[in-house]
């Protein structure tokens, strides 16, 4: 795929979470336009795509559609609750879009620009440096020592961590891209074998949009090199929207998918095994675990609440704690 998609490829992507050419794709990558461009716009026209930041490719145009919003962000979503963030945002797109392929990329600086690495360069890293097999970690917030554990088991099945934040734009309350990179930074530098883990952000914006979303995070790590993907306790989900592993379930049902998901129970940490340990693992009840949960770090540092280093390292708390706004708005 080398653009955005159309109407008709829409319809096989909602219905079988593939491309008409039998290419697996969960969701898709869509194009609104304004109504005033919608009128003017015509087959065969260029455009110059631009962001707050300025200009930063050139399409040209191949179809203009419609689309009923409603009824295509519920087979996203598997909702039409306004309360979703992603779905909310989707109607917030309108109805009209144009599809057509990419036919220049234009200069342009990334944030952490520095840091990001493209798919040809990570996979030409991993070939450098000898990673036959790589487990790649896709996340939004800070790492909790739930993260931690699920790392050094994929660490244990491979040779080599690529650990993806998404950076960019997310939902408020939700970490701000320079505590998440600082916080993953101090935490590899002081705990993670040497050489064996790679950092680089991903900007991307995430769309919650649970199982059809963990499929396509699956498939953007395939191309950045990586064999296995981590995939644990429900993925790009948000609120109770989605089962805790239907993320899973959904990438497990394509046996063409071509790269391997590590699939972990949830974790939590027992007080009387002294342990970080998947569910079902040692013979104690819930009344002696802890469970690990992103919206519950996120709710003890915005709270100002006591560093709890069973749920987060001294060290990842400290450096979160030395930003003075680490939320977004």
């Amino acid at each position: 795929m080398k653009g955005f998609n159309s109407d008709q490829e829409i319809e096989t992507i909602l219905k079988e979470q593939r491309l008409p050419d039998g290419t697996i794709w969960s969701l898709p990558a869509l194009l609104p336009v304004s109504d005033k461009d919608y009128a003017s716009l015509r087959d065969n026209d260029e455009i110059v795509l631009r962001d707050a930041s300025g200009p930063f490719a050139v399409l040209k145009v191949n179809h203009k559609f419609t689309i009923d919003s409603i009824s295509v962000g519920r087979k996203i979503f598997q909702t039409d609750d306004i309360s979703h963030p992603g779905f909310e945002k989707f109607l917030r797109n309108g109805n009209h879009y144009v599809s057509g392929e990419i036919t220049g990329v234009l200069p342009y600086s990334l944030p952490f620009n520095e840091r990001t690495a493209f798919p040809a360069d990570t996979r030409a890293r991993f070939k450098k440096i000898g990673w036959k097999t790589v487990a790649a970690f896709q996340t939004r917030n800070i790492p909790h020592r739930g993260h931690e554990f699920l790392h050094m088991r994929a660490l244990s099945e491979t040779d080599g961590l690529f650990i993806n934040p998404v950076i960019g734009k997310k939902k408020c309350g939700d970490f701000n891209d320079d505590v998440i990179i600082k916080s993953y930074d101090m935490l590899t530098s002081l705990y993670y074998p040497e050489n064996r883990v790679f950092v680089s952000p991903l900007n991307y914006e995430m769309q919650y949009a649970g199982p059809r979303e963990a499929l396509q995070h699956a498939i953007m790590r395939k191309n950045f090199g990586a064999t296995h993907f981590i995939i644990g306790r429900d993925h790009a989900g948000v609120g109770n929207y989605y089962g805790p592993f239907d993320a899973q379930k959904n990438c497990e049902s394509f046996d063409d998918l071509g790269i391997e998901i590590l699939k972990f129970n949830a974790v939590s940490y027992c007080k009387m095994c002294s342990a970080v340990t998947f569910s079902g693992t040692c013979g104690h009840d819930s009344t002696h675990k802890v469970e690990f949960s992103g919206t519950d770090v996120r709710r003890m540092i915005s709270s100002g609440a006591p560093e709890n280093h069973i749920m987060v390292r001294k060290e990842v708390f400290n450096a979160v704690r030395s930003f003075s706004k680490p939320f977004q708005d």
